[in-house]
């Protein structure tokens, strides 16, 4: 704004004393570099704005569960109409207005509307569900009867974005470097003024002519101080903020592609500092496509082959289990067997729920005659804490019996009779229990996840008020699910490993089906511990601080273990944490990690709430691809500063000097705009968006508290800077008797020399930027269209700026000779910043 208003006294002055057009160059030159700088940084902040909103849609796509034209199916919300019945289960979010239609247990936490935190039952007496509000517990369906902006929060949700508003950790560190650069400039500039305008008023003071000034003393006077405005206007690297920016923007789309959605800026930069990932077993290690592979009914261990389900399984034992296990499979689920379109079954349901009707179905039984059969007074949902989940049915006969199936510890616990092998009821024995138990442990070994099935018959009245038996059970059986290790995984955590990234798998199943699973996964190695949940509670702070380091498997446990486990690496440890979840549970751990990372498909949308970044394809192999891109996010903010500064230092110092010894700046205002916008706005470009390369993965993470300006940078920096001095100080002393320069325009063509070779320094370092350790500086720079297309730009506006806009640009045509020597002083830049690198210093 300054300079602005310092072009516009300049066109008054100018044209004043010489006429249209001669005496407004100046002016106008300013003028334009001015509008140039700020239409380029306008439009990349622009483009970076509609990225921002992209991903908003891309967020904001969420997938229920309908029931539409007697079909269930599954839409996006956008898609939700008045009279569709949505099914609602723990963890979702409500898509739109509408009435409870029926369900078992539901409490919503309406906080986010309401601001209460405690949560409201709902059911027949209290009907209303409002969208925006969280299913914290139960199951049930809902009749929409409101969608979009007519729903009570639908003006709110709309006026919800979260596209980049807050600053990053890493803009905020490099806003402070840009404050004091920009006060030194201010100095360096206050500085540069005093010593020009000291000299013309001691010219006038030694003429007499103190108080007589002409135009052009005016303009000379306005000259100087555009030098000082511009001074300040290089030293202000602006740029700086744009490239963390840009680079994160850059960033952000790419992970778009790679199945990442980023919800938080923040979340991009920190991903490249983490030291430890805490993930979830089921669905991000493994496939999370669950098949029942082994059963254990009857004291008999059955194994179900693929190829037996489709024609009816041999099933050899008594009817009377069967029953009792199809009605155990088919209404103690939160799935469901429907009919679709092409009047094909399908079931719907989570990926063990999946598994278990499937294996009901193999049995021959048929999904809703069993349902038929009894009448369904209460559930009881899973929940992470119980780890179970009970029905109680009336039966066709009088009487209830209540229904439970989850970890297979803690239901064995709750049984004291089970099913022998003639399929009569008989209490269970401690011989029979330990033998139940050394089944499950083979199971478990084998990699199954396994759950057991009971029941109970309760012979008086039971209401849905009352809570359900926790003892007295019978044990039906246990069952052994198989998920397979997601392909690419134990690469993954090989490369995690190798950059120095710790994997812990934190999980809710069994100890031994958790060890076999990270052993296969490559997490647990020899000299790591595996715990249980329990055990981990029970710890003191001083067992606990020798036990987490070697900590690699949490099994059997609750939210509040994962929770204390990422609290105690943030503070004890000093790590920068990552954490992976997919249920409402994993929410408090989410929002304690340094990123959380949530599931896109398996994922609850409370969990997505808490994260900050969304996994969509719900694979490990993607957090990898997430910490490449923060890594690279870090070092091209690093290769840019260390670019701007090196321009800063030289351009700053150059002046400076000139104008103390010779009274005149070599760079005038509207080159120094022209340097700005080279080393700010398009070197922010080229630098901030190389890719990432797979050494990436190969160096130590940066960690809580690492630099961002290394002795490695600090070595290239005055390096190169030194080498750039020296030779715009020779050409500035002895460049009219190297290049023969005689007659009026000697100087005008000694600064044009000089204002080439200083942008052909700053274009050939931009290259030599691309590595700050490595000598090879042109590895893979024709795939980046963008830096090439920076550089060759810039060139062609060089060689525009010098031979066609002399009179704006202060500059005169330099011959073939002129040019090849000024782009071989530039060139010569890089040989030397190879140099620079073998010189050993210490890398943090």
């Amino acid at each position: 704004m300054i300079l602005a208003a310092c072009a516009c006294v300049s066109l008054v002055v100018g044209i004043l004393m010489e006429g249209w057009p001669k005496g407004a160059h100046d002016g106008l030159g300013i003028m334009s570099s001015i509008f140039l700088v700020v239409f380029v940084t306008a439009t990349s902040d622009y483009r970076q704005s509609l990225q921002f909103k992209d991903l908003d849609k891309e967020k904001k796509k969420i997938l229920v569960q309908v029931t539409r034209n007697g079909y269930r199916q599954k839409i996006s919300i956008y898609d939700l109409l008045p009279g569709d019945i949505v099914h609602l289960a723990i963890g979702d979010q409500v898509p739109a207005d509408g009435l409870f239609v029926s369900g078992f247990s539901v409490l919503i936490d309406e906080s986010s509307l309401t601001g209460e935190s405690e949560p409201v039952p709902v059911n027949c007496e209290n009907p209303f569900l409002l969208s925006g509000t969280k299913v914290q517990d139960g199951s049930c369906k809902m009749l929409v009867t409101t969608v979009g902006m007519r729903t009570q929060w639908g003006k709110l949700l709309a006026t919800l974005s979260e596209g980049g508003d807050d600053e990053t950790p890493l803009q905020v560190k490099l806003n402070g470097v840009a404050t004091i650069i920009g006060k030194i400039g201010l100095i360096f500039a206050v500085v540069t003024f005093a010593v020009l305008s000291q000299r013309l008023l001691t010219t006038k003071y030694q003429e007499g002519k103190y108080f007589s000034w002409s135009g052009d003393d005016a303009l000379e006077m306005l000259e100087y101080f555009a030098i000082a405005v511009t001074i300040v206007v290089v030293a202000v690297p602006e740029g700086l903020p744009l490239a963390v920016t840009l680079s994160l923007a850059f960033a952000m789309k790419k992970m778009m592609n790679d199945k990442a959605l980023v919800r938080h800026l923040a979340a991009c930069e920190t991903m490249g500092s983490a030291t430890s990932v805490c993930s979830d077993k089921t669905g991000t290690l493994t496939t999370n496509h669950m098949t029942v592979v082994k059963v254990c009914i009857c004291e008999n261990i059955h194994d179900v082959n693929n190829s037996e389900k489709g024609n009816g399984m041999r099933f050899p034992f008594p009817d009377s289990v069967v029953k009792i296990v199809l009605e155990s499979l088919f209404n103690n689920s939160s799935g469901e067997v429907v009919l679709n379109r092409d009047r094909k079954l399908e079931i719907l349901g989570s990926p063990t729920e999946t598994a278990l009707l499937e294996f009901g179905l193999s049995l021959g039984g048929n999904f809703l005659a069993v349902r038929k059969q009894t009448k369904l007074i209460n559930i009881e949902p899973f929940n992470s804490m119980k780890k179970r989940m009970g029905v109680v049915l009336q039966l066709s006969g009088g009487g209830y019996r209540a229904h439970c199936k989850g970890a297979s510890e803690i239901i064995l616990d709750a049984c004291d009779k089970f099913i022998d092998r003639e399929g009569s009821v008989v209490p269970l024995s401690e011989e029979a229990a330990s033998k139940m138990k050394e089944t499950i442990k083979n199971f478990a070994s084998e990699a199954l996840r396994t759950l057991c099935l009971a029941y109970v018959d309760i012979n008086d009245n039971f209401s849905s008020t009352k809570q359900m038996p926790l003892s007295g059970y019978t044990c039906i059986g246990v069952v052994g699910i198989k998920d397979p290790v997601r392909p690419g995984v134990r690469e993954s955590v090989e490369i995690c490993r190798s950059a120095g990234i710790v994997v812990r798998m934190v999980t809710g199943d069994n100890i031994n089906t958790a060890k076999a699973i990270a052993r296969e996964c490559g997490i647990l190695t020899d000299g790591g511990v595996a715990i249980e949940g329990p055990q981990f509670r029970e710890k003191s702070l001083e067992e606990l601080m020798l036990l987490i380091p070697n900590l690699q498997v949490m099994a059997r446990s609750s939210p509040m273990d994962k929770h204390m486990l990422v609290k105690h690496l943030k503070s004890t440890c000093n790590e920068v944490v990552a954490v992976t979840g997919d249920g409402t549970n994993d929410a408090p751990a989410l929002h304690e990690a340094d990123i959380g990372l949530a599931m896109g498909i398996a994922g609850t949308e409370v969990a997505k709430e808490s994260a900050d970044v969304i996994i969509l394809n719900d694979n490990f192999s993607t957090i990898v691809t997430v910490v490449k891109w923060g890594r690279s996010v870090h070092i091209n903010i690093q290769k840019f500063v260390q670019f701007q500064l090196t321009v800063n230092i030289v351009a700053l110092i150059v002046n400076f000097l000139s104008a103390c010894f010779t009274g005149s700046a070599p760079l005038t205002a509207v080159q120094l705009l022209w340097v700005n916008m080279i080393m700010d706005t398009l070197g922010a470009l080229a630098l901030a968006t190389e890719p990432p390369n797979d050494d990436l993965m190969k160096r130590p993470p940066v960690g809580r508290k690492g630099k961002l300006i290394t002795n490695i940078m600090w070595r290239n920096i005055m390096g190169q800077a030194f080498y750039q001095f020296i030779v715009i100080w020779c050409l500035q002393t002895e460049g009219k008797s190297l290049f023969h320069l005689e007659g009026l325009t000697s100087q005008l063509t000694l600064n044009t020399l000089i204002f080439n070779t200083f942008v052909f320094c700053q274009v050939f370092n931009e290259i030599s930027s691309r590595e700050m350790e490595k000598i090879d500086v042109v590895h893979g720079i024709l795939q980046n269209y963008i830096f090439v297309g920076v550089v060759m730009s810039t060139v062609i506006f060089q060689v525009i700026i010098v031979q066609f806009l002399g009179d704006f640009a202060s500059t005169a045509p330099l011959t073939l000779w002129q040019w090849i020597i000024t782009v071989f002083i530039g060139f010569l830049s890089m040989p030397i910043a190879a140099l620079i690198k073998l010189i050993p210093v210490e890398s943090v």
